[in-house]
């Protein structure tokens, strides 16, 4: 079964970076840019890990942790907090499997998901 990736972050920039850094892996990436639209994906997408932007417009990262944390069916998702050097360390909260520090290496963001979830290499066609 193919890992199911939800990104939720306001930069355009980050969410084509993550895209990239998966292209080459057999799993399935789904987009959210606000933590309201971030809510609505992962009830729809059941994701199997998500990678969630601390500072975001409508619905910030901790309060939409605190949502998918208090949900039956979404508590138990892993998710990895994108956090920029600004941030203090509490919003690094309990419930946070791990965080990465942006700008991040493609290289890096890879090694951590790998500790949480199974990352198959595309296989060539033909």
């Amino acid at each position: 079964m193919r890992p199911k990736i939800l990104i939720v972050d306001d930069s355009k920039t980050v969410r084509l970076i993550v895209r990239q850094a998966f292209k080459s892996y057999d799993c399935e990436i789904s987009e959210a840019s606000t933590g309201v639209e971030g809510w609505t994906a992962a009830q729809q997408v059941l994701p199997d890990l998500i990678l969630l932007d601390v500072t975001m417009p409508v619905m910030n990262g901790p309060e939409l942790l605190l949502k998918l944390k208090a949900h039956h069916t979404l508590a138990a998702i892993p998710i990895i907090m994108l956090i920029v050097e600004r941030d203090p360390p509490a919003v690094i909260q309990p419930g946070v499997h791990d965080h990465l520090r942006k700008p991040f290496q493609p290289d890096a963001l890879l090694e951590k998901c790998r500790r949480i979830i199974n990352l198959r290499p595309l296989v060539p066609v033909g």
